[in-house]
């Protein structure tokens, strides 16, 4: 499938591992230009050399706190000064510490609210002036498979990834009229380091040994393995895409049939 995004401008936060990286990745072999951004430069300049290396694409580096307002105004400053457009946004962001209610107090649920449905609000509108100028745009977040069915531990990302999740069915009727489309992505169990911390969380908390964690959660998901990022970047860019430019308003499922909801 033709993807109709090269020369396109993405911005993907969070984006020098993981998902985020994955969903880069993907858009930066079908010939897009791609703007990464995340908290570490080193890793952020490795992974941006490597993009290029790979796919031979145009890819824009930048040091950034997806927590922090005044860092998040100046990468889409620093994007629509070098390309004069913004076409593509993924909302992306690392996920706030696992636990239960009585571990966290009010300080983590502030740090927990600005890092993830703040940091969905702040890029989202910081984007949406240039998008319009440009006559449209596509913003895809990535939250969870916790918006449908909470996870054991994951008290904090359930709340405010839910959050998101709202604003982006509300955003996606308020927009439509403007060519933007807004969609979200949910992630299940793919292999990145994040899912990793969490299966050696429940090691330590269960006296389990982490291999057998993740037997177990293997056992539960009907494709009976743990996804890849880059078949999660895949199902990233295909949203992101004039190839699903009749989608908008969705949560899409990438979890390899684990969640038993039909909504």
């Amino acid at each position: 499938m033709d993807l109709q995004i090269e020369g396109k401008i993405f911005m993907v936060a969070a984006s020098s591992k993981g998902l985020g990286y994955g969903i880069a990745r993907e858009l930066a072999k079908n010939g897009a230009t791609v703007c990464i951004a995340s908290r570490t430069k080193k890793e952020v300049e490795k992974a941006a050399e490597t993009l290029r290396s790979e796919t031979g694409s145009t890819i824009h580096a930048t040091v950034f706190d997806a927590a922090n307002d005044e860092s998040i105004t100046s990468w889409v400053t620093s994007v629509e000064r070098a390309f004069e457009r913004i076409d593509g946004l993924v909302v992306n962001a690392g996920g706030p510490p696992p636990g239960n209610f009585d571990d966290f107090s009010d300080d983590d649920w502030e740090a927990a609210f600005n890092l993830t449905l703040m940091s969905a609000v702040r890029l989202i509108r910081g984007v949406l002036p240039v998008m319009r100028a440009g006559g449209g745009g596509a913003i895809l977040t990535v939250t969870s498979m916790s918006v449908k069915e909470p996870v054991d531990r994951l008290l904090l990302s359930n709340v405010f990834r839910s959050g998101v999740t709202s604003l982006v069915k509300s955003l996606s009727n308020e927009l439509a009229g403007e060519n933007i489309r807004v969609n979200n992505l949910l992630p299940g169990r793919i292999n990145t380091d994040r899912l990793k911390a969490l299966d050696q969380n429940i090691s330590e908390k269960t006296g389990t040994p982490v291999q057998e964690v993740r037997q177990k959660n293997e056992a539960n998901i009907p494709i009976g393995r743990y996804g890849t990022t880059e078949e999660f970047g895949k199902a990233g860019a295909f949203l992101l895409s004039p190839a699903a430019s009749y989608i908008t308003g969705s949560s899409l499922a990438v979890d390899g049939g684990s969640m038993k909801t039909v909504w």
